[in-house]
């Protein structure tokens, strides 16, 4: 329950806007996020031509599997048939995600297809370990920055939002079903070395993608329960304006009356606040909890599906 003497949030009267905070227009808005998808488009299909088909090596979902069609028949064209599968993907896209999303998603198959078609740099490595942790560097930063963007590059991005939607079906659920899935078909048609230099490379792929999406904007869920509450309140506002939630509370052992403060903070303001807090209660009682998604004015990731 939320006490009535919650602080404003940022970006009100306790924050004043920089040029940074300020929305842009519609047109940069466009250009901005098709910029994110050519920028991660390209790292991936550098990824892809470069070094995961001269190694032979897969990759999950439906790159994944255009990758052993691929493999299997070297005369089809690895971008083509990203774009042919994702075909029965968008028509159920347009009847159950968000416009906005799908319009994005549609741009970024075009360009990531494109790309694919476009892009065949020369293999960089000859060691097949070297290679693999190189192409997961190189693919998971641009599948990153394509997931910064308010669309993706299609494949199981859609698919995991609409089993999401229609059956609650966790997102990292259905990639690692389709992950795993593609991984249990190749070992019957690729030898084994492949499948593990495989494994090797999405793992790291999917670490880098984690980094660049929230890594460097970790948002911490702090729960503070001290008797200099209100003290502490008042620093998270006018010291690090931020905002914070009084939670009414009582003590389970002597029934003390108080408040429970609630804050979200960047992972770089952590220990700032910590200090703070040592400054006005040297025994506080402090929960930190890190957050898989923020929605909030210039707190963090909102879903744009």
């Amino acid at each position: 329950m939320m006490d009535a003497r919650t602080e404003p949030a940022e970006g009100t009267a306790e924050h004043t806007p920089t040029r940074e905070d300020r929305p842009k227009s519609r047109h940069e808005s466009i250009l901005w996020n098709l910029a994110l998808i050519a920028a991660g488009s390209l790292l991936c299909a550098w990824a892809i031509n470069g070094v995961l088909v001269p190694h032979r090596f897969l990759s999950g979902g439906v790159t994944g599997l255009a990758l052993i069609i691929h493999h299997l028949f070297p005369f089809l064209s690895i971008g083509l048939l990203y774009l042919v599968i994702n075909i029965p993907i968008y028509v159920l896209g347009w009847l159950y995600i968000g416009r906005r999303f799908f319009w994005y998603s549609l741009a970024g198959l075009a360009i990531f297809s494109g790309a694919i078609l476009v892009i065949h740099p020369a293999n960089p490595i000859e060691e097949r370990l070297l290679a693999a942790l190189l192409a997961g560097i190189v693919y998971g930063a641009g599948g990153g920055i394509i997931l910064r963007s308010l669309g993706s590059a299609g494949g199981t991005d859609i698919l995991s939002i609409i089993l999401l939607q229609r059956y609650s079906i966790r997102i990292g659920s259905t990639v690692l079903f389709f992950n795993a899935g593609i991984l249990i078909l190749s070992t019957f048609l690729f030898d084994l070395e492949s499948v593990i230099y495989t494994l090797i490379f999405m793992f790291v792929s999917s670490r880098l993608v984690d980094l660049v999406v929230t890594g460097f904007s970790q948002r911490k869920a702090v729960l503070i329960i001290s008797a200099h509450w209100e003290a502490i309140s008042e620093m998270i506002v006018k010291k690090m304006n931020r905002s914070v939630t009084l939670v009414p509370a009582e003590g389970g052992y002597r029934h003390e009356q108080g408040k429970i403060l609630y804050t979200v903070v960047t992972i770089s303001d952590l220990p700032q606040l910590k200090n703070y807090i040592r400054q006005i209660d040297p025994n506080p009682f402090v929960v930190v909890t890190n957050t898989l998604e923020v929605i909030g004015q210039r707190i963090g990731n909102q879903p744009h599906w």
